[in-house]
Formats: C-alpha cells, sequence, structure tokens
C-alpha cells in the first residue's frame, strides 16, 4: 500500500518558521510549497487545492487571510504567539480553522498535523454525502416537476404518474432524471 501524498502551503514571512516546516515535512508524504505574500497565497489558493494551509499570524494579517480562504476544504492551522493564542482561537474557531502556538517543538507540531490529516479525511466523507444528498434531492426535484407536467397535462394520478417515470425509464435503460427532463422540455 503506497501513502497518499499530502500537500501543503506554508504562508509565513518568517524564513526560521518555514525552514523548520519544511524540514518537518518531507517527501514522499508532504508535497509543501512556501510563500512570503499574502497575496501570493491567495492566487495559489484559487489555483489549487491544497489539504493542509499552515498561516503565520504575521501581525493579523494571518487571521484575515485565514478567515477569507475558510470556505474552501482545506485544513487551515493559523500559527499564533502564545500571548494572541486565547484571544485568536476563540476568534477563528467558528470557521473552522485551528489554531496552533508559536513558538512550538516537533512534537507538537507533528500532532498538529496529524489532527490537520485526519480532519482532512472527515471533510472528504462530508464533502462526498453532501454532493450524493444534492443530487438526490435534485433527482426528486426533476422527478416531482415531471409527474406534476404528466398530472395536469395527460390527467394521470400521481400515483399513475410516479408508475409512468420508473416503468419507462426501466425500459429505455435510462436514469430517472434523465426521462424527467424530457417530460419537462416536452410539456413547458
Amino acid at each position: 500500500m503506497t501513502a497518499e501524498v499530502h500537500s501543503v502551503l506554508v504562508v509565513t514571512k518568517d524564513s526560521k518558521t518555514s525552514s523548520f516546516i519544511s524540514t518537518m515535512l518531507l517527501p514522499p508524504l508532504f508535497e509543501t510549497s512556501v510563500v512570503s505574500d499574502f497575496n501570493e497565497a491567495r492566487r495559489n489558493v484559487t489555483e489549487r487545492a491544497f489539504d493542509i494551509i499552515l498561516v503565520d499570524f504575521s501581525d493579523g494579517e494571518g487571521v484575515d487571510f485565514s478567515s477569507d480562504i475558510a470556505d474552501s476544504t482545506s485544513t487551515i492551522i493559523l500559527m499564533v504567539p502564545t500571548e494572541h493564542f486565547e484571544q485568536i482561537s476563540y476568534k477563528v474557531e467558528s470557521y473552522g480553522i485551528l489554531t496552533m502556538t508559536l513558538p512550538f517543538d516537533q512534537f507538537y507540531f507533528y500532532n498538529i498535523i496529524k489532527i490537520a490529516i485526519a480532519v482532512k479525511y472527515k471533510v472528504q466523507v462530508l464533502y462526498s454525502q453532501t454532493t450524493k444528498l444534492k443530487e438526490k434531492m435534485e433527482e426528486i426535484r426533476l422527478v416531482n416537476r415531471a409527474k406534476m407536467l404528466l398530472i395536469s397535462n395527460l390527467n394521470m394520478s400521481e400515483q399513475e404518474a410516479h408508475h409512468y417515470i420508473e416503468k419507462e425509464a426501466m425500459d429505455r435503460c435510462i436514469k430517472k432524471t434523465v426521462l424527467a427532463e424530457e417530460i419537462i422540455k416536452t410539456y413547458n
């Protein structure tokens, strides 16, 4: 079994922090990109998805950046100086942003990365389930709309319209949504 490669974006102006993180997140398990400019980081985030995004506090600029990208599927870790940790972590936790204190040691950093990877997997599962539910809801909406058109145009009962759509889709070996769209085009 091959290990999955985790893509990581590190956003920090501090060369010492970026160097430390780069030595911890080594290939082949991690593909790490380091940027020191928040505008460049925004470009990177819009161009590709990262599994984990590590963001330096940078006098508050990191908080704004993290909040701006919080709706992405990336696990975001905001690195905050100890003196600001409580205030900042409370502020960003509702966005789903993890926080860790600066400075940090190897053991602490390793554990935070393990948590971020676990969160990434959980988000993937939830995203997949959400997508399936949206598709199912769209199917129900289309089929119901087609049934209503059959009821109003062909004077079928709701049960007859439902049976017609199921049987016709099965006989023609097509999805109910495809048939529903055909019915909608025909009677709209």
